[in-house]
């Protein structure tokens, strides 16, 4: 059985749970409490150097950290991750662009408003910071208007990857109502087999 050490709350750890949930894959969640400093005790340590979650152990023992590695190996073989090398290429493209367009700035702002309290101490960084998400939303936005998921006509790991701090950006003071196509897209990623719901916090 794979084993999925992440914090609740967090949506780089949901990503990979909502992926073997959808694919009927079993698991044990380990609850890893990143607040308190509980990434960098030995025991995770030596299961993940950097200090990060999520951490997928395979049944095997093997590690892997970083979130859209596990859903491309979780997805291997399955609709969900193409074998066409065009299709498999827009779905990394989108994988690529969650990381370094989308959390910076989504994800970012979220955990300074939301769980660190620093909407007001922070204003200044949120409000250097907020126009990049806005701008990583817009992309989308434009992308939706030409199909119903991120790599085109059909549901991807692409798609459960921006799904995870998008559907939650409002936590971060970011308005979804100014994005009518990703608003239903979110209910579409909802509408899946398998979905559950993201819990708000440990």
């Amino acid at each position: 059985m794979y084993t999925l050490y992440g914090m609740t709350g967090s949506g780089n750890c949901y990503k990979p749970a909502l992926l073997m949930r959808q694919l009927g894959i079993p698991y044990t969640w380990i609850e890893v409490d990143l607040l308190r400093g509980a990434t960098h005790s030995p025991d995770f340590l030596a299961l993940n150097p950097t200090g990060k979650v999520p951490v997928l152990q395979l049944p095997d023992g093997r590690c892997l950290s970083e979130s859209n590695a596990m859903l491309c190996l979780l997805a291997e073989g399955t609709p969900l991750l193409p074998s066409e090398r065009w299709a498999r290429a827009e779905v990394m493209q989108w994988l690529f662009f969650e990381q370094y367009s989308h959390e910076p700035a989504i994800a970012t702002v979220r955990f300074w408003v939301h769980y660190l309290g620093k909407a007001e101490a922070w204003r200044d960084r949120i409000r250097e910071t907020r126009p990049k998400g806005y701008a990583a939303l817009q992309r989308m936005e434009l992308q939706l208007c030409r199909s119903d998921y991120l790599a085109g006509d059909a549901y991807s790991i692409a798609d459960i990857a921006l799904y995870a701090y998008t559907h939650v950006a409002d936590q971060g003071g970011y308005r979804l109502g100014d994005f009518p196509r990703i608003e239903a897209w979110l209910r579409r990623v909802q509408r899946q087999p398998g979905y559950f719901a993201m819990a708000d916090r440990p």
